[in-house]
């Protein structure tokens, strides 16, 4: 059973959400918090896997509680849901460890399949935020000289290929199929990457990816990205 901490500082919207997790099988509510600080403490007595996360509240914002719940050990998996699809919001939400990013407009099964995608250990972005922060990162001047850090150096040839996909918002699935291998040889190159780059999931593999350069939203990597041998 996949426990949901939902946190929003309007009672309405909660309550539709409830609804929603309560309706499905395998999901259940573990409990309702109305801002950031509320949610931290909760998060920590109850211990839900997932958190589906507002971003503007009261006393404490959800980018700083997304911060606060996934640096602590064994912290949820955090879900972005908020009305305002901009580029700051994603960013710094991302920035914070969330796993995944929807409007609260998304359909009932976006939703619902963005709690089990999460809850999966994996991550996901609605398509319109995947676009916006590809153009974030396309205004970005290319980085100097050793701007590459030393675990993306590190990744062999092919993991290299699998960040590219991933960056590219590629499912294991869809990566399988053009690297022409199984999907899980895809997963084990997936899991390896992340443990070599330091990072909880494949948003954050992402995120360093494009902040170092490793990935330009045109073209490939730069020069300085490739393994050493």
């Amino acid at each position: 059973m996949t426990s949901v901490l939902i946190v929003d500082d309007q009672e309405l919207v909660r309550a539709g959400f409830r609804l929603i997790i309560e309706l499905e099988p395998g999901l259940e509510v573990a409990g309702e918090a109305a801002d950031g600080d509320e949610a931290v403490r909760r998060a920590r007595e109850l211990r839900p896997d997932v958190v589906l996360m507002d971003i503007r509240m009261p006393r404490m914002d959800g980018i700083e509680a997304t911060s606060r719940l996934v640096s602590a050990a064994g912290g949820p998996r955090v879900l972005i849901l908020t009305t305002f699809d901009l580029d700051e919001y994603v960013y710094a939400a991302l920035r914070a460890g969330a796993s995944g990013f929807l409007v609260k407009d998304a359909p009932r099964d976006q939703l619902v399949h963005a709690v089990r995608t999460v809850a999966r250990g994996e991550a996901l972005l609605a398509p319109t935020v995947t676009r916006r922060l590809i153009e974030r990162f396309a205004l970005l001047p290319p980085p100097g000289d050793g701007g590459i850090p030393e675990p993306v150096r590190t990744l062999t040839p092919r993991e290299r290929d699998v960040l590219r996909a991933l960056a590219e918002g590629l499912t294991n699935h869809e990566i399988a199929q053009r690297l022409v291998v199984s999907d899980a040889t895809i997963k084990t190159h997936v899991a390896r990457l992340l443990a070599k780059l330091g990072v909880r999931d494949r948003v954050q593999a992402v995120v360093l990816a494009y902040e170092c350069g490793f990935v330009r939203p045109s073209g490939p990597p730069v020069s300085g990205a490739a393994a050493p041998g």
